[in-house]
């Protein structure tokens, strides 16, 4: 299959690479011509140090490559993701199958990535996401990991499956493309919280405690959103869950323990030096917990700390000292 990836970090070239592992013809976008000529010359992402890329991927700053693409792979930030698919879209044929790998969502329109890609590229494509734990730094070094791909069309879910999977990354189908990429945008706030916990001195039953109830309030939101609450106990809730809240590869969680530790929020994302899609996504699920009447506590004392100037060090306080509940009522403990 000829396949581009539109999107040069480093979730864009581990998925470059384990595409082209798996026998696809495979190039890789980036929106920067200086950026496109460095990796084509080093062949090392910076963001996954030690890894080559290898030759056989063709490295490009011209979206006319996508003009024979059967495949084009969005693997853009976030806030990116509207400009990339509005240039893409005049080089696309009819019918090639779009796939996002973008994880958030829309500032102001609170649309998912796959609404955005939909919207800017008009009628006559198939859309999928993928989505999981997959930590660029494990996938570009082939360790073990599983995803989900996630379409309303079964055929196309399949494709994405066939396209991707391989020894070393299992993917599943999925029918909840709602609840998979909320999972996937929300469980970055939750990220964001676990890490100023971890930043203030708290301990590991803390950290459980916030993942399992953030699961709680995001399984809420979906099902409002017309997302099923079982696809939360599945590889893009609970799994995404997990490893983004746990690991230092976590862009999400190591911004959390420098604003736990005392920092600014632009401080951390500047000391992380990459994008931080929590930070986006927090105004996104407090705007979208208002509009769905759901009580998101997580989320909210995540979004005063962030937009509102409120001190992280009295946040898990907050949180615990909340009016008792029963664990099956909708609301946080």
């Amino acid at each position: 299959m000829n396949i581009v990836v539109l999107g040069s970090g480093g979730w864009g070239t581990a998925a470059a690479m384990l595409l082209s592992d798996n026998g696809h013809t495979v190039a890789l976008w980036s929106h920067d011509p200086k950026k496109a000529e460095l990796l084509d010359k080093t062949r090392e992402n910076p963001l996954l140090k030690g890894v080559r890329i290898p030759e056989r991927i063709a490295v490009t700053s011209d979206l006319a490559v996508l003009q024979n693409a059967e495949m084009a792979v969005f693997a853009s930030p976030s806030f990116a993701l509207r400009s990339v698919a509005h240039e893409a879209a005049p080089h696309l044929k009819k019918g090639t199958l779009l796939v996002s790998l973008t994880k958030g969502i829309e500032r102001g329109t609170h649309l998912r990535m796959s609404e955005i890609i939909a919207q800017e590229c008009g009628e006559g494509y198939r859309i999928a996401v993928l989505s999981g734990p997959s930590h660029a730094e494990e996938v570009a070094r082939r360790l073990p990991t599983g995803c989900v791909a996630a379409s309303a069309d079964q055929a196309s879910a399949e494709a994405v499956q066939r396209a991707f999977m391989n020894e070393v990354f299992r993917v599943y189908t999925h029918d909840d493309v709602v609840g998979v990429e909320l999972a996937g945008a929300l469980k970055n706030v939750a990220a964001l919280c676990c890490g100023i916990s971890d930043g203030c001195g708290m301990g590991d039953n803390t950290r459980a405690l916030l993942i399992t109830r953030a699961l709680s309030e995001i399984s809420r939101l979906a099902e409002c959103m017309g997302g099923r609450k079982e696809t939360l106990a599945g590889l893009a809730g609970m799994g995404d869950l997990i490893v983004t809240c746990t690991s230092m590869h976590s862009r999400n969680h190591r911004a959390g323990i420098l604003i736990g530790q005392g920092k600014s929020a632009q401080e951390a994302m500047d000391e992380v030096g990459a994008v931080v899609e929590g930070y986006y996504a927090a105004r996104s699920a407090h705007e979208l917990a208002q509009r769905y009447g759901v009580e998101m506590p997580i989320s909210t004392a995540v979004y005063e700390v962030l937009y509102e100037g409120k001190s992280a060090a009295p946040l898990i306080g907050v949180l615990m000292s909340r009016t008792p509940k029963k664990e099956s009522d909708c609301s946080w403990l």
